[in-house]
């Protein structure tokens, strides 16, 4: 192996998440009517989704009957997956709004000093979080971001 090797960096273009779940088409349903995504591919053991622009950024997979187990019992799961939202704290309202109306449970909003986090469940129990950006300057949001060490202060959103 040479040095340079070594020093090679990684430059993500995009990601994708995939996640277990119970039932793919009950949960890409969910996903449909709660994200808005689209569906781009299935299977029975999958489905495939976008939010419009990818060919896919979530992939839901049927858990087999040991991961089933697990999940049941909180071995396997995420901490969460953040979305950042195009807007202002009213489109972060509406959000939250919408999500009481489709009765997704939510589990906390917070202020983390470099934006605001709405954080809620999907049928399967992974947490999500609609994230409204408010230090857009990347370096800036650094420097806040380890001033406060990464906070997760209770914030009062008022869903609109």
């Amino acid at each position: 192996m040479s040095t340079s090797s070594i020093n090679v960096k990684p430059r993500i273009l995009r990601t994708h998440l995939a996640l277990y779940v119970k039932d793919p088409e009950a949960s890409a349903r969910w996903y449909e009517d709660v994200l808005d995504m689209e569906v781009t591919a299935r299977e029975p053991r999958w489905v495939f989704m976008s939010f419009g622009k990818k060919h896919h950024d979530i992939a839901l997979i049927k858990a087999d009957p040991a991961v089933l187990r697990a999940m049941q019992i909180g071995e396997i799961n995420m901490q969460h997956y953040g979305l950042e939202i195009d807007g202002d704290l009213d489109e972060l309202r509406r959000l939250y709004g919408m999500l009481l109306a489709k009765n997704v449970p939510v589990v906390k909003t917070t202020d983390h000093k470099v934006g605001y986090g709405l954080y809620f469940t999907d049928p399967d129990g992974h947490r999500f979080e609609f994230f409204l950006e408010t230090v857009h300057d990347d370096e800036e949001g650094k420097r806040v971001l380890g001033q406060y060490n990464a906070p997760s202060d209770p914030f009062d959103l008022q869903p609109l």
